[in-house]
């Protein structure tokens, strides 16, 4: 009975996304440039690749962490570093905050990775034998798991008291890690939806000088690897929606703005926890993150990448624009990819 259940909830499910998951069947004959880009990835994932406690030297003088390091204080560039309620005050406490706020998204990283590991396990289940798309992702998820380290190694420590991701993502993870094999072309979506804030924030944090140098050599390695996730998870869409039926490609143009403003607002906002902890009053959140201008225009170069990719897609598209709009994560499209928020404005 319990088997029977399950396997109607999944034929449901398959049918409502026009079966995009792994379902066993005869390879294409011609998949030439997708599997060159596999290849690609897949080799530079052996050539390349970073261990959390072999290429971070966790130990070193410099790499010391310090309560009254000033290197601590959030830059202007950040919306809470550039808010009045944080520049007003005292330097011991802008360290303090900045700290906090800093190893709180380092913890959400950590968080959503593992949301990705979830999802990534179900989606290889399903994938044939001989199909390169197994080798790359699995690379991928190796790649992770040293994500998850590093980060779970910079929290404790720098700040072993943060929470991370709100209670709601918490809760709702193990539910979205099924859809690796129900639905995965939701699954990459949420993945881009993670991926590109975190990727986003880091680059704009190096070009303008970095942090501590712990926190640099992190988000250094993570940058290098994660070009290689998201092209993935751009080269998986480009390959694999065209084949998804109507219902689906509608259901993907208005699920993933959903998506991409809650991933963002995860990652970016800090949870009520470590506000608490934090000291930080509502109306500075409601300032900071709501609905200004200055947090609007931030929202939308979060996402010009994926504009792009879902413009060309046909998944953007007049019956699913209003989410776009509607959810503050519209805007031009990107007209390159990793192009910096001045070219994707």
């Amino acid at each position: 009975m319990v088997v029977q259940t399950l396997r109607s909830i999944g034929g449901y499910v398959g049918a409502v996304a026009g079966t995009p998951a792994r379902v066993i069947a005869p390879r294409p004959p011609v998949r030439r440039e997708y599997d060159e880009t596999l290849r690609t990835l897949s080799e530079a994932s052996v050539e390349k690749y970073f261990n959390a406690f072999k290429d971070v030297d966790w130990d070193a003088p410099e790499m010391a962490v310090a309560e009254d390091d000033e290197r601590w204080i959030l830059p202007p560039l950040d919306l809470l570093g550039a808010h009045p309620w944080y520049q007003s005050l005292p330097k011991a406490r802008q360290i303090e905050v900045g700290r906090h706020r800093l190893t709180a998204m380092v913890k959400t990283g950590s968080q959503f990775e593992q949301l990705l590991l979830l999802g990534g396990t179900q989606f290889l289940m399903g994938v044939e034998n001989g199909d390169p798309e197994f080798r790359y992702f699995m690379h991928e998820l190796t790649e992770e798991t040293h994500h998850i380290q590093m980060f779970q190694e910079f929290t404790n420590r720098v700040c072993p008291d943060v929470a991370g991701a709100p209670g709601w993502l918490m809760r709702t993870i193990p539910l979205v890690g099924h859809l690796g094999g129900l639905y995965p072309a939701l699954f990459f979506a949420i993945i881009l939806a993670g991926e590109e804030p975190i990727d986003h924030v880091q680059k704009e944090v190096m070009r303008s000088g970095g942090t501590h140098p712990l926190l640099d050599r992190i988000m250094a390695i993570h940058i290098a690897e994660e070009a290689r996730h998201i092209g993935f998870a751009h080269a998986w869409l480009e390959e694999h929606a065209p084949d998804l039926n109507r219902v689906s490609r509608l259901a993907l143009g208005v699920l993933t703005p959903l998506a991409m403003r809650l991933g963002a607002d995860a990652i970016i906002i800090p949870s009520r926890a470590d506000r608490e902890l934090m000291g930080m009053p509502d109306s500075v959140v409601r300032e900071v993150w709501g609905e200004g201008a200055e947090a609007a225009a931030f929202r939308r170069h979060l996402f010009a990448d994926v504009r792009m990719l879902f413009d060309n897609l046909g998944l953007r598209t007049p019956l699913t624009g209003w989410a776009w709009r509607a959810l503050g994560v519209d805007g031009r499209p990107a007209r390159f990819r990793a192009a910096p928020p001045t070219a994707a404005a």
